[in-house]
């Protein structure tokens, strides 16, 4: 079957036999306890990020900033297992932009360097610098900012003007506040802000320290809220595990559009090929901290958890059970064993991206233009993701489904409409 790229989300319809509809209900079950699971260690270690930016504002340092810097990075491991539950889960596409949005105009924040440049036609706030301004003008009005709360950054910054790019809140939002801009290009080394932009007195860099301390707990305060908001959705009672058992083949349907959208369009294309085609580091998904090679693959892994039915707690624990993997060899036993082994071959290449990144050649460096052996290593994971989307394919088929639509990306589906 031929893939369909569509730029918005098309379910899949699975008209199963109905002698598989105990076996989806307990599949649907496990998947439900997955997510609850994923957003509930997204909760704890946003938790623990939390009380190391408290400590970090409180008592400015350089090891308070590593302090916080780490606890960002492990908060990022359980959250990226979470975003296969897009694209099929209505509630969480609709909360997701508050949590996740990238690329963002940092420039919306906080102090940038000059090669950034000003405002745009696209963006007249792109160098609006909240953190340096108490007030501000949006839509013709004047805003009063003097004290930034997570109100203020929900409420009227995030998005502001509708556009996009102008994210205040969120994973990315704080990892800016946290590393800084990435000013090596394609070259090692991520963002270096130095701990002296939270200082007091005559300590302080960057200016406005403060309010730069004020923004960083509103918007960490805001996600843990947030996340504490999503894992509730997904516990007993919980209106998105509702949504998912309350319809057995629309819950199978979830599971296959989360799994194939997020393999193609969105990871092989929009956030890996995309940027081996532009050569461009801001194409990267945690560029400031230069942690893309472990959401690429934290990515993948939420994948394969789902369709396998076990995810791994970050307390060791294991939730596990029926799983659409399942499902999927009482059908068609080839078409399973197919689609595993496509799972697989995309976490050993996700995997050497990351091997290679932690020995040393960061994912900025791949996507230097000419750098063939970067290019091997990101386009070995995006076609294999794509292999991966196809066995998706041919799941759906071999449970009885007909046409099937994942979100596309114009780099995979047309690659000239990039450079228009």
């Amino acid at each position: 079957m031929r893939l369909k790229a569509t730029t918005a989300i098309a379910l899949i319809t699975c008209a199963a036999a109905p002698a598989f509809a105990q076996d989806k209900a307990e599949v649907l079950g496990t998947y439900a306890d997955i997510a609850q699971a994923g957003y509930e260690d997204s909760l704890t270690t946003a938790q623990t990020l939390q009380a190391a930016v408290e400590t970090l504002i409180a008592t400015p340092s350089a090891e308070a900033l590593q302090a916080a810097k780490s606890a960002w990075l492990a908060a990022r491991v359980p959250y990226q297992q979470t975003e296969v539950f897009r694209f099929g889960n209505a509630i969480v596409d609709d909360w997701e932009g508050k949590v996740n949005a990238w690329p963002l105009d940092e420039g919306l924040i906080d102090y940038v360097d000059a090669s950034y440049g000003g405002e745009t036609d696209e963006n007249q706030l792109a160098v609006l610098n909240i953190i340096a301004n108490p007030t501000f003008t949006l839509g013709g009005e004047e805003v009063d900012a003097a004290e930034i709360t997570p109100a203020l950054l929900e409420g009227q910054l995030h998005e502001a003007g509708a556009v996009e790019a102008n994210v205040a809140t969120g994973y990315h939002a704080i990892e800016f506040l946290l590393w800084g801009q990435d000013l090596n290009g394609t070259e090692h080394g991520a963002g270096n802000r130095p701990w002296t932009d939270y200082a007091t007195g005559e300590d302080c860099t960057g200016d406005n320290c403060d309010r730069r301390g004020q923004y960083l707990k509103a918007t960490t305060d805001l996600l843990v809220s947030d996340l504490e908001w999503m894992a509730g959705q997904w516990a007993e009672g919980g209106e998105a595990r509702a949504a998912v058992l309350a319809d057995e083949d629309a819950g199978i349907d979830a599971i296959l559009t989360g799994m194939g959208s997020l393999s193609y369009g969105e990871q092989a294309g929009e956030r890996m090929k995309l940027g081996v085609m532009l050569n461009d580091p801001e194409e990267e998904h945690d560029c400031f901290s230069d942690n893309t090679h472990n959401s690429h693959y934290y990515d993948g892994l939420g994948v394969r958890n789902v369709y396998l039915g076990e995810y791994l707690r970050v307390d060791g624990r294991v939730v596990s059970g029926a799983s659409l993997s399942d499902l999927v060899a009482s059908a068609d036993a080839s078409v399973d064993e197919d689609l595993r082994a496509k799972l697989n071959a995309s976490m050993v290449e996700l995997g050497q991206i990351k091997t290679a990144a932690e020995a040393g050649f960061s994912y900025d460096m791949m996507l230097e233009r000419g750098n063939a052996e970067g290019e091997a290593l990101i386009m070995g994971a995006v076609d294999a993701l794509v292999g991966q989307t196809r066995a998706i394919e041919r799941a759906v088929t071999a449970l009885g489904g007909d046409e099937i639509a994942f979100e596309g990306s114009n780099s995979l589906d047309a690659p000239e409409a990039v450079f228009q």
